[in-house]
């Protein structure tokens, strides 16, 4: 092209480039002349001369769950407005493949990963060994706290309180709780907002009415069918996530029993069939888009920190509640 133009491969690359030391009648002949080339910029080497890859890598627990194609929606917009791309990793939420996914995104040269983590998890060394190595991390949902590693994360603790707090004023008093894996900090969160909530009501607190699930439909089925088998039964329950919640629907219609005049259910996510269902679920709304937003700014400004990685920051978005049918009771059971 420079031979062609009758100038220098320097000034080429700056017209390619936009460089403001160039002409605008020199950067419309080299543009023009690429074009007529079908010029493609080669990345790898672009990569290689300026330290940096423009790719993102994003590791989630399971592409099949809305809630994670969501916030990946979000996090590709703001990495496409800043001329990144992403490489998405699913672990399966399986921990040696968390491990194998961040391995092969650190391989991959990527700028800077984020991170939903499995819940099989409970040894965090390889993202603190990637963080000690100058890799920009960021955690999204699923965090864990003690690692000096920035996150941006639903109030889950206010998510869940509100949840049951909803239940609670719609009449129910025996409510129940569908758990996730307690080492999982949103998990925990949930957990304990529900308590606070019985608590501030002085509604009852009962180990029998805690089942420990998996984050799935089964765990919800068998939930009901483990409450019911308690001396005193729950009249309602708050699920940690929707696909329990499901489940607990599903086992409650298929025993004859009204949701929810005689029982209720709320869950957390508000992933896509909620609002299908027969009846429609109550669910905590976690913001999946803006989170993903968040989340990739947050990541752009670690990698754009000139010393290293910046002070932690965590960032925590409000929860938003969508009462629908499952919760919704009669008036006359609502409590006064």
């Amino acid at each position: 092209m420079a031979q062609y133009l009758g100038t220098t491969p320097g000034t080429v690359s700056r017209a390619l480039n936009n460089h403001p030391a160039i002409s605008d009648a020199m950067k419309q002949k080299v543009h023009a002349l690429a074009d007529k080339m079908h010029y493609k910029r080669n990345q790898i080497a672009s990569s290689l001369r300026l330290g940096k890859s423009y790719t993102i890598g994003v590791l989630i627990p399971s592409a099949d769950i809305n809630f994670f194609g969501s916030v990946v929606h979000g996090i590709e917009s703001v990495a496409n407005e800043n001329g990144y791309r992403t490489l998405l990793f699913q672990t399966n939420e399986s921990y040696k493949s968390e491990m194998d996914g961040l391995e092969a995104l650190l391989s991959a040269h990527v700028d800077g990963v984020l991170v939903s983590i499995a819940k099989e998890t409970v040894d965090y060394s390889h993202f603190t060994a990637a963080r000690d190595i100058g890799m920009p991390l960021v955690f999204f949902d699923r965090a864990k706290e003690g690692l000096d590693i920035s996150c941006v994360v639903i109030d889950d603790f206010n998510g869940a309180f509100l949840a049951t707090e909803h239940l609670i004023e719609q009449g129910y008093e025996r409510i129940a709780h569908i758990g996730g894996q307690q080492h999982i900090k949103a998990f925990n969160d949930r957990f304990n907002g529900y308590k606070a909530a019985l608590k501030k009501y002085k509604l009852p607190f009962k180990k029998s009415w805690l089942y420990d699930g998996d984050v799935s439909i089964a765990a919800g089925k068998e939930a009901i069918n483990y409450f019911f088998k308690q001396r005193e039964v729950p009249d309602a329950v708050f699920a940690v996530e929707d696909y329990s919640a499901l489940g607990a629907i599903k086992e409650l219609k298929s025993r004859k029993i009204s949701v929810p005049d005689e029982f209720g259910v709320f869950g957390f996510a508000n992933e896509l069939f909620a609002e299908h269902l027969t009846p429609s679920l109550s669910s905590v709304d976690q913001q999946t888009v803006v989170m993903g937003k968040e989340a990739m700014s947050l990541l752009l400004s670690v990698i754009d920190a000139k010393k290293g990685q910046p002070a932690y920051k965590s960032v925590i978005l409000n929860p938003v509640l969508y009462k629908r049918e499952s919760s919704q009771r009669k008036s006359n059971h609502k409590r006064r």
